[in-house]
């Protein structure tokens, strides 16, 4: 099974594509970043984010997409605009796969360190570690959509609870 891990972002979109075979392993197949230009209009970078992450769908076709759920605690405009990224993300993989599934990142650090509270070296570390990568995945947003595509490897038995509805 190919898992497309997407960590939302509209200045910045973090994508990792594992894949799961039969005894659980995951190994990871790529990740990266999507960066959208400063100077060009907030269409025009939703555009872009679209576009790419049709691009990444077209190239690796996942069985199943994972993201994160929305999280802004300090500044609402970021969020905003975080929020309009995302739509353009759950409307792009519903119309490429039509099987996503949300994790908040209590739930995605509960699922790959077994600490709801966990840092986020802590995390990249095990992102690295379970993937027998020689290091930590970069961009940091890379590392974040790649321990969403393993929460979900991790977790998905119980898809039916986190699948968006």
């Amino acid at each position: 099974m190919i898992i497309l891990g997407l960590d939302p972002g509209f200045g910045t979109m973090g994508y990792g594509v594992i894949e799961k075979d039969n005894r659980g392993n995951c190994t990871a197949v790529d990740y990266g970043a999507v960066k959208t230009p400063t100077g060009e209009s907030f269409a025009v970078r939703l555009c872009i984010l679209e576009e790419k992450l049709g691009a990444i769908f077209d190239k690796y076709r996942p069985d199943e997409a994972a993201m994160e759920e929305l999280f802004f605690s300090k500044n609402i405009t970021t969020g905003i605009a975080v929020a309009h990224a995302r739509g353009v993300m759950l409307l792009t993989c519903n119309k490429r796969c039509g099987r996503i599934f949300e994790y908040t990142p209590n739930q995605i650090k509960q699922a790959l360190t077994g600490y709801g509270a966990a840092d986020k070296q802590q995390m990249q570390r095990i992102v690295a570690s379970h993937l027998r990568l020689k290091s930590v995945p970069k961009p940091d947003d890379a590392a974040d959509a790649l321990a969403v595509a393993l929460c979900h490897a991790f977790t998905s038995r119980f898809s039916s609870l986190f699948g968006v509805k």
